[in-house]
């Protein structure tokens, strides 16, 4: 079972779809969105409102009307996205087991309560590294690795889809 849920990879491809080859935002609709990576829309709808609540994107009005990034590429990290979408996660839930040994007859010492569960220390290690690795990547790094690994006419695939789409 994945720790993050699938709207967390739809929100991330999502805003790095929404930057140009020249790490510029660009406005597009849920809906040119959803059909340009094949994902369902209704969701993708769902989490464009989280992403707007948190600050991520603002909705623009006219024909159609559509999203942009409501800060620029480079401060909207990885973190930020999880965040919006999933809401604080804890990767460990300690039960404080060591309290409740059966050696103990229901009355543990103090020694056994003492400070913080050891193992407690090491999940709560592994999981204050792993937000600092997400948020040290960026929408604008993410649509760097993009493009610097896309042939050159992949940019120009993607402006004349985006264009043909809007002409329809």
């Amino acid at each position: 079972m994945a720790f993050y849920s699938a709207g967390v990879e739809y929100g991330i491809h999502s805003l790095v779809c929404m930057v140009d080859s020249k790490g510029n935002g660009i406005e597009m609709s849920v809906r040119e969105i959803a059909e340009l990576q094949g994902v369902p829309y209704d969701y993708l709808a769902k989490i464009f409102t989280k992403l707007s609540k948190a600050g991520l994107v603002a909705s623009t009005e006219g024909k159609g009307g559509g999203f942009m990034l409501a800060r620029l590429p480079e401060q909207i990290t990885v973190l930020d996205i999880v965040a919006a979408i999933d809401g604080p996660k804890n990767i460990f839930d300690c039960k404080e087991i060591r309290q409740r040994l059966a050696v103990f007859d229901e009355s543990p010492p103090a020694w056994a309560c003492e400070g913080i569960c050891g193992i407690r220390a090491v999940m709560n290690t592994a999981q204050q590294r792993m937000e600092e690795a997400l948020a040290q990547h960026t929408i604008l790094d993410l649509s760097r690795r993009v493009f610097r690994k896309a042939p050159d006419e992949f940019v120009v695939e993607v402006q004349d889809w985006i264009r043909d789409r809007r002409r329809q």
